[in-house]
């Protein structure tokens, strides 16, 4: 009963937290799937891979050193957050390189990263709920690090390897090669970097102070970010605005539907009770090629046609015309 507890406090929570994620990505959903996918990589491969790493590497330098302290830091402060943030960051290089056309903006980069790295933090939490909770200090100890672990620190890893995310979607709507090939090592750099302050901070700074000061500055950074993806979210609604004024002009799209893909909630059409199933699966592809359309639009403005923009454009606009005739009629 105790590992069954200490598994659901570890995968509920950020089963529910992926599922605000998921909700956050308003216009362009990336394809439940995939984020499936990047789920179980972070839960199971990534998590498992970085256990042994990190066990295999920290007994490592104590065979080196012969010190329990400079492999219990080394591990905590530089081992652990460069094996957590690479074997998180491939899920989301895998979709980049293999799912590049449903890589189309920051947000898309964002959200994959926050649902691998939520996998992770599943089973991360559900083994030290139970090996550091309950089998040291009993049910107390069970309940009360579920409280650290979701409460005060369940936002960590997503906030860490999002910034491999941003990176990979930068180098995405990037022309120069070079930042191609930088923003990616620089995205990779800076989520290291924040998961060893926070594992620094977590190592030297012990007790309720201690706790309450890395808290507090965990929730700094993530609060900052939320600010950042809420703008990245008003950004995706102008992208539609200007993009789908055009198909709007061209009477692809009516101006109702036009209105209605660029609202944050859709009330005229999603949100309709009277709509049955059907109905309800072609209005959200409606949207979903709305937003699609858009960013290929904008891409091709910025890249060219690469990977065939001007081609997908033509198809997407197809598409839309005829979910928009449908919808009417």
């Amino acid at each position: 009963m105790p590992l069954a507890i200490s598994i659901l406090f570890g995968f509920v929570p950020m089963f529910l937290f992926a599922v605000f994620v998921y909700w956050l990505d308003r216009y362009e959903k990336e394809p439940r799937l995939l984020l499936g996918g990047v789920f179980l990589w972070g839960a199971v491969v990534a998590a498992g891979s970085a256990f042994i790493l990190n066990t295999g590497i920290g007994l490592g330098v104590y065979m080196l050193t012969g010190s329990e302290t400079a492999a219990e830091m080394s591990t905590t402060s530089f081992i652990a957050p460069v094996v957590d943030e690479t074997v998180k960051g491939l899920a989301v290089l895998l979709i980049f390189l293999l799912a590049n056309r449903e890589f189309d903006s920051i947000l898309d980069g964002i959200v994959y990263a926050a649902v691998a790295a939520l996998g992770f933090a599943a089973t991360e939490n559900a083994y030290y709920i139970y090996n550091l909770g309950y089998q040291q200090e009993g049910y107390s100890g069970l309940f009360q690090l579920a409280f650290i672990r979701v409460v005060l620190v369940g936002w960590q890893h997503p906030f860490f390897t999002s910034f491999i995310g941003i990176g990979l979607a930068a180098a995405r709507l990037n022309r120069s090669l070079i930042f191609k090939i930088l923003l990616p090592i620089l995205g990779l750099g800076i989520s290291i970097l924040a998961h060893a302050f926070h594992n620094t901070m977590a190592q030297f700074l012990s007790g309720l102070s201690g706790l309450a000061i890395t808290s507090l500055a965990d929730w700094i950074g993530w609060l900052f970010l939320f600010g950042f993806v809420i703008y990245m979210i008003w950004r995706e609604n102008q992208l539609l605005q200007v993009q789908l004024r055009e198909e709007m002009q061209l009477g692809i799209i009516t101006p109702v539907q036009y209105k209605s893909a660029c609202s944050f909630w859709r009330p005229p059409l999603r949100t309709s009770k009277s709509m049955d199933r059907s109905q309800r699966h072609l209005a959200n592809r409606f949207y979903q090629v709305c937003a699609e359309l858009s960013h290929k639009k904008n891409q091709l403005s910025l890249l060219g046609d690469e990977r065939g923009n001007g081609t997908i454009i033509t198809e997407l606009r197809g598409e839309l015309q005829q979910l928009s005739i449908a919808m009417t009629g």
